[in-house]
């Protein structure tokens, strides 16, 4: 069975990004000496599935930072040919999240990092999220692009570990709740 994970950032206010993608706010705040735990979660997944606006806004970094293979879910790019550079990589696929998973299991995938504040919310929605790792940056930016969207339903959440960093950042584990 393929499993679904998170670990994002967003401000204290909720937001992952500014209204227009802009995630300066995050950057700007990141202490590279503190080590959040992101090598050690990545360490044990087989693949990333992250939405457009996730996918479109890494493309504007200096480079692509991802070893694993990574499924772009995405109406608009299925369909589309993979940049030259990204051959291997990167893959588009126009798949509801439960498709998503049925055609990673039969692929042989495992654990999925799940990337993207809407595909997030998809995945959450489905009921398809193992457990969640949430930085809360010390900042308040007002607006943007929240995390959590409208759910029809309640989802339970365990807290499995909280930490606070020097820089201010808290990090939180959850455990979906069944």
């Amino acid at each position: 069975m393929t499993t679904a994970h998170v670990f994002i950032a967003t401000s204290l206010d909720g937001f992952i990004a500014r209204a227009d993608g802009d995630i300066d706010w995050l950057l700007q705040r990141d202490d590279p000496t503190e080590d959040h735990g992101y090598h050690a979660f990545i360490a044990d997944k087989d693949m990333i599935v992250m939405g457009r606006g996730c996918y479109e806004k890494v493309l504007t970094f200096d480079s692509w930072g991802y070893a694993l293979p990574v499924l772009v879910l995405s109406r608009q790019l299925a369909g589309t040919p993979v940049p030259a550079a990204l051959q291997g990589k990167v893959r588009f696929a126009d798949l509801t999240p439960k498709a998503a998973m049925d055609e990673l299991a039969r692929q042989g995938v495992q654990r999925v990092y799940l990337d993207g504040g809407q595909l997030v919310q998809s995945f959450l929605r489905a009921g398809l999220v193992s457990d969640m790792v949430v930085s809360t940056m010390p900042v308040l930016i007002g607006a943007g692009r929240p995390l959590f969207g409208a759910l029809a339903d309640d989802v339970s959440l365990q807290l499995v570990s909280s930490r606070a960093f020097a820089s201010g950042l808290v990090q939180s584990t959850y455990r979906i709740a069944p």
